[in-house]
């Protein structure tokens, strides 16, 4: 896999998540993991060691404010936007503070915006590190660039981060029959994935960068590149957890976690008839797991998954 990503990327504008109410966004907190410690120390040493500066960070597309909560504490001004209202009004019930108590400001933007509208603007040049986590696949980039381009300090950066697929680990008994039945799942999903959820699939290999698009954006250095991968072998972390808990799930959180991600979103507005039933697309995996493990002799109300997360990183530096 090359360092960066060989074919720009076209845009379809993200709508399942952008339309989130306040309920939805809640249980999207709920139910969605934190990253590992390790991944965000990976971010802020490299951010630093090539000079950059920790006064504010920004996160685009912050959802309800995992990322900005974990890292605003190394920094003196934190802020999340997002363009969904639902998102955006919890992380402000969450809440969160930068190392100086200030409380972290989270704010309606897009990430192609990211300044117009906001009742306090983000003045050109003053952001240090830029983050999207599992949220650049939405992005236009070609209009993302340029604006986090102007945002940033000189020698500012942007991590970009997202997971791919769930590998079930190979002490799970009957791992390769229930593989088998996730790849099959997400078969059945393929006519609800859109462009979006492929790049991260991909875990953004075909992702626009700076120097790949038509226009290229020149303030960002190619040179000082960073591509990192869990758990596929490639330039890989594999001593690290991509999520903070990767520890076995028993079926029902299973269910809750795979009813956040927006496939499954999208087939249950399709199919509302089947929401909670034994003929939902959730359940039918469950079902299928639960077969699978009691084939193998595991026993009832014991049932549980265990698996590692695929992921990548990429951090872009803009020049001194």
């Amino acid at each position: 896999m090359s360092d960066a990503a060989s074919t720009p990327s076209s845009f379809s504008a993200e709508t399942t998540f952008r339309s989130f109410n306040r309920q939805q966004g809640t249980n999207y907190a709920q139910n969605r993991g934190d990253y590992h410690p390790r991944l965000y120390q990976i971010i802020i040493d490299h951010h630093t060691s090539t000079g950059g500066q920790l006064n504010t960070i920004l996160d685009v597309g912050c959802g309800p404010g995992t990322a900005v909560r974990a890292l605003a504490p190394r920094f003196a001004h934190a802020i999340g936007l997002d363009p969904s209202e639902g998102m955006i009004s919890t992380a402000r019930s969450l809440g969160g503070v930068s190392s100086n108590s200030e409380p972290i400001r989270f704010d309606v933007s897009t990430a192609e915006d990211l300044t117009s509208n906001l009742s306090l603007p983000i003045p050109d040049g003053s952001v240090d590190l830029i983050t999207a986590a599992t949220a650049a696949h939405w992005f236009d980039m070609s209009g993302f660039w340029p604006r986090a381009a102007q945002v940033l300090r000189p020698g500012g950066s942007v991590a970009l981060w997202t997971s791919s697929s769930v590998r079930i680990h190979p002490s799970m008994p009957n791992c390769a029959a229930i593989q088998a039945a996730i790849d099959k799942h997400e078969e059945l999903l393929r006519d609800y994935m859109v462009l979006g959820n492929r790049l991260a699939r991909d875990l953004y290999v075909d992702l626009s960068l700076p120097w790949t698009l038509a226009t290229p954006v020149p303030e960002f250095d190619e040179a000082t590149f960073l591509r990192k991968e869990w758990n596929t072998g490639v330039e890989s972390e594999p001593e690290d957890q991509f999520f903070a808990d990767q520890q076995p799930v028993d079926l029902d959180t299973m269910e809750k976690t795979l009813g956040t991600t927006s496939p499954i979103t999208r087939w249950r507005a399709a199919h509302p008839d089947a929401v909670g039933t034994e003929r939902d697309v959730v359940r039918m995996i469950r079902r299928e797991f639960e077969r699978l493990l009691h084939e193998a002799g595991v026993e009832k109300g014991k049932e549980i998954v265990k698996g590692d997360a695929t992921g990548v990183l990429l951090v872009v530096k803009k020049k001194a």
